[in-house]
């Protein structure tokens, strides 16, 4: 069993105890039956030799996220979100949705619509370089957040922390995004030098489950004995 594995039991046991207590940019479409009111941005696909990656948009009992939850693309590079369970959409950190901006200044702001078939999709090209934070529009306050880098971080979302939202979840940073590519969902970060976890993941845990990770955290993670 390597970590992730075992910190998503985990969570799904806190989610659990958490039943009792409450819970010029780019070229944007959506595909398949059941378009979702999205928006289009304008602008054009991506040129020759471009990439396209895939997120998964997922509810999974408890749970609501994207996966991976951290993407790095080239400019001109498409991202398309496909939804494999649940109802959700794809909407950017950005003031044309009436959210604060944490996408670059001259890209145009994402939002999918509500998507709820299986199988539809949304696909956005990203031309400006930097940081694009986005979220779930039914499911933000329950975590539901993500983050693509294109080319070089920079931009509104590397300026500070997500709205201090109850439930407003873990945005993995960019760094760790740009080193590794993609970073499957559930992202728990590594923790500054003290070894402790952003004040989302105990906020998130709740409780008892808030004693369980610790211990989980304080010994198991230190030990080495899950893999990465």
């Amino acid at each position: 069993m390597n970590r992730r594995t075992f910190m998503k039991n985990i969570a799904g046991g806190v989610a659990v105890l958490g039943t009792s207590t409450g819970v010029t940019g780019a070229s944007n479409e959506n595909s398949t039956a059941e378009s979702g009111g999205g928006t289009d941005a304008g602008g054009g696909s991506g040129g020759g030799g471009s990439t396209t990656h895939t997120i998964q948009m997922v509810t999974e009992g408890g749970e609501y996220y994207f996966d991976p939850v951290g993407l790095h693309v080239d400019p001109g590079d498409t991202v398309e979100w496909v939804l494999e369970s649940g109802d959700h959409s794809a909407t950017a950190y950005a003031e044309s949705n009436q959210a604060e901006q944490r996408i670059p200044a001259d890209a145009s702001g994402f939002d999918s619509g509500l998507l709820g078939e299986t199988g539809a999709s949304f696909s956005y090209t990203f031309e400006v370089e930097g940081t694009y934070d986005y979220f779930c529009s039914p499911h933000k306050q329950l975590g539901m957040v993500g983050r693509v880098v294109c080319g070089d971080p920079g931009g509104p979302a590397e300026e500070g922390a997500i709205p201090n939202e109850p439930g407003s979840g873990l945005m993995p940073g960019s760094g760790d995004i740009v080193e590794a590519g993609s970073l499957s969902y559930p992202y728990v970060p590594s923790g500054g030098s003290s070894g402790s976890l952003p004040w989302q993941f105990w906020a998130a845990a709740g409780g008892l489950g808030t004693a369980v990770v610790a211990m989980v955290s304080k010994y198991d993670r230190a030990s080495g004995r899950y893999s990465e």
